[in-house]
């Protein structure tokens, strides 16, 4: 009994903790593709014509951002399913 006392406000805090870093890592990820896209056209503002290629770049590293929100999105539906799975099945 007196474990409970600890265990179930753990139990209650990772349930959030393990919801609020899927958010953090799924935010982090889509955040850096746009900071690397956005730099890109930042040199084309600042060395005009010179940069032009980092057009190129840019929507490439664009087609690479698409692919990782897929990626991303099926880790975090994985990762749910296996949290929820934990929580509705105990392993003891």
């Amino acid at each position: 009994w007196p474990i409970l006392i600890i265990i179930i406000p753990l139990e209650v805090l990772g349930l959030f903790i393990k919801t609020f870093a899927l958010m953090i890592r799924l935010f982090a990820n889509m955040l850096a593709g746009h900071m690397v896209i956005f730099s890109l056209l930042g040199l084309v503002v600042l060395f005009g014509a010179w940069a032009l290629p980092a057009i190129v770049l840019a929507v490439g590293i664009s087609l690479l951002e698409v692919l990782v929100v897929f990626l991303q999105a099926y880790i975090f539906v994985l990762l749910a399913a296996v949290f929820i799975g934990q929580m509705y099945h105990p392993e003891h």
